[in-house]
């Protein structure tokens, strides 16, 4: 019996402690969930900051900064163009595999307005968007390769780049794509194998 009063009495006392504990564990959370971590001083994008001459908060990049993976160690590769001017070829053999994403990308970004034969005849050409230069003629077919290269890249007229959806490889294979697609426009037809010129000539008029 006096046991059980004993433990009574410690138990009474033990829970004022625990309140204690509580409070000053719930003070500790409370005064980890401050706003300073979050409202800290910072610049959101395009702020304006008076410490710079040019007024702005958002710094240039240090000359030679070069972004993870994105070493252009390759002038001709990375932009058609070798000591500033556009350039003939390619930077790396072209192959089926190339010409095969070449198509890939060709059909995906460029034909809705040069349609899939390149020669202007676009799907939104027929749903009436001006209509774009055959990339078939004959003054855009002597153009070297890097200019098409520099089309892609920078944009043309209306088009805008494509720098950011298309990688400088897949543009290149773009380029190898419309090659392939200019040279199967100027084949004279007694120049094809027999079982293509049979194909061709018996396809209805």
């Amino acid at each position: 019996m006096s046991s059980l009063t004993e433990l009574k009495s410690v138990l009474r006392g033990v829970r004022p402690l625990c309140a204690a504990v509580a409070c000053i564990a719930a003070a500790a959370v409370a005064g980890g969930c401050h706003l300073d971590m979050y409202d800290q001083p910072k610049f959101k994008p395009l702020a304006a900051d008076p410490f710079y001459a040019d007024g702005a908060s958002a710094r240039p990049l240090v000359e030679g900064t070069v972004a993870r993976g994105h070493a252009d160690t390759n002038e001709y590769r990375s932009t058609g163009k070798s000591a500033g001017k556009l350039g003939s070829g390619f930077p790396f053999p072209v192959t089926m595999p190339i010409l095969l994403r070449g198509r890939d990308r060709f059909d995906t970004f460029c034909s809705p307005c040069h349609g899939r034969l390149a020669d202007g005849n676009g799907m939104v050409v027929r749903r009436g968007f001006p209509r774009p230069p055959s990339l078939l003629a004959d003054s855009i077919r002597s153009e070297p390769e890097g200019f098409f290269f520099d089309v892609v890249t920078e944009g043309f007229g209306r088009m805008y780049s494509y720098a950011p959806s298309i990688p400088p490889d897949d543009r290149w294979a773009v380029v190898a794509y419309l090659r392939a697609l200019q040279l199967r426009s100027s084949v004279p037809v007694a120049e094809l194998p027999p079982g293509d010129r049979a194909r061709l000539e018996g396809a209805p008029r």
